[in-house]
């Protein structure tokens, strides 16, 4: 189905491994179908006990969304209809289901950018998953960057991390480090780089079955050496600006602030898209009422949601097709996004028995 996406065995453990370096692993819908097919022909198969997913490069597991594929697409038919657009995101949701829920253990190495959709891929359920981070994992949530939300299942675990830390995740984009991640709740374990070649020799050397346990030993560690969380220390700030009313409130609230961290965090939401902002918000209120299955359904519904608003093909244009950085954002202000506009978006788009995802349970 692809070169990019490549698979062994090693002592009862199945090894899927991404190989687009240049894109920095993107997920294509090739990709997303080769991953699904793969883990679904895993997940009975009697040979396999536990599944790890890797990269061909230290850069990345994953940094997200074929995004110059969502401009291409989105340009497609009428207000981007596009049905190749329409099967990725109802496909990729369908996968990031699969993964929460999986039947095996599911270990995700975390080595470098995992953003968006790598999120998606990575995050294994409290039942399956064991995440793994390095000094290199650059991880965020940044989708209103581009003018769509944090979609691949974000709303669940962005909306169930403690605090107001999902909110800010959401509503900055910005990155965070190997602590951060372990502080949120969005890695399980610590591994330094200089490290992973014993790591992979454990995944060689140790059954499948006995393989999370045994990387959880080994990783014990390098425990300190993790360093400290930056999101720990400002906790404090982060509760307290970002459990305000609205987006505006919480702008203003940062801006009263003269806390380095929340000057930083104002100035990302400063260039983010006011209405996208306004939208996260609800989802993330919205999302911490819904299981897993209905956070996604929610999301497949923005996304259609989106793209018929438009807001996503100009943040793509402005950050990676023209590359000026200089987006349109429609409204242009915070002031402009009217509570009818927000609520657009949660409008379903399916009668429930029509829903594209409407069989995950």
């Amino acid at each position: 189905m692809t070169d990019y996406v490549l698979t062994r065995v090693a002592n009862r453990t199945g090894v899927i491994t991404l190989d687009r370096p240049k894109a920095l692993n993107s997920l294509s819908l090739d990709m997303v179908r080769s991953l699904t097919a793969i883990l679904l022909r895993w997940k009975d198969d009697a040979g396999i006990d536990a599944v790890v997913i890797t990269s061909t490069s230290e850069k990345a597991l994953c940094a997200g969304g074929d995004i110059r594929f969502f401009h291409e697409m989105g340009h497609v038919g009428p207000m981007g209809g596009s049905a190749l657009l329409e099967d990725f995101f109802t496909e990729e949701y369908a996968l990031n289901h699969l993964i929460h829920f999986y039947p095996k253990p599911y270990i995700a190495l975390m080595d470098g950018v995992v953003m968006g959709g790598g999120m998606g891929i990575a995050q294994g359920g409290p039942d399956c998953g064991l995440r793994i981070v390095t000094e290199r994992t650059k991880m965020a949530m940044p989708e209103v960057n581009i003018g769509l939300f944090p979609d691949v299942g974000g709303s669940h675990f962005l909306s169930h991390a403690p605090g107001q830390l999902g909110q800010y995740l959401g509503l900055t984009g910005l990155t965070i480090g190997a602590a951060d991640a372990l502080y949120v709740g969005l890695a399980d374990v610590f591994v330094p780089s200089a490290a992973l070649a014993g790591l992979n020799a454990l995944v060689e050397s140790t059954p499948g079955a006995d393989l999370p346990a045994a990387i959880r030993s080994y990783a014990a560690q390098y425990a300190a050496q993790l360093g400290s969380s930056e999101l720990q220390a400002q906790r404090g700030v982060i509760d307290a600006h970002f459990g305000a009313a609205s987006v505006a409130a919480i702008m203003a609230s940062l801006a009263r602030d003269e806390n380095p961290f929340a000057q930083k965090a104002l100035k990302a939401m400063r260039q983010r898209s006011p209405l996208m902002m306004c939208v996260t918000r609800e989802l993330l209120l919205r999302g911490a009422a819904l299981d897993v299955a209905d956070c996604l359904r929610m999301e497949r519904n923005l996304v259609r949601r989106n793209f018929e608003h438009g807001e996503v093909l100009e943040g793509v244009r402005a950050l990676v097709i023209d590359k000026d950085n200089a987006p349109k954002w429609n409204p242009a202000t915070l002031e402009e996004v009217l509570p009818s506009m927000v609520a657009r978006f949660f409008e379903p788009v399916w009668p429930e028995y029509a829903h594209p995802l409407r069989h995950l349970s």
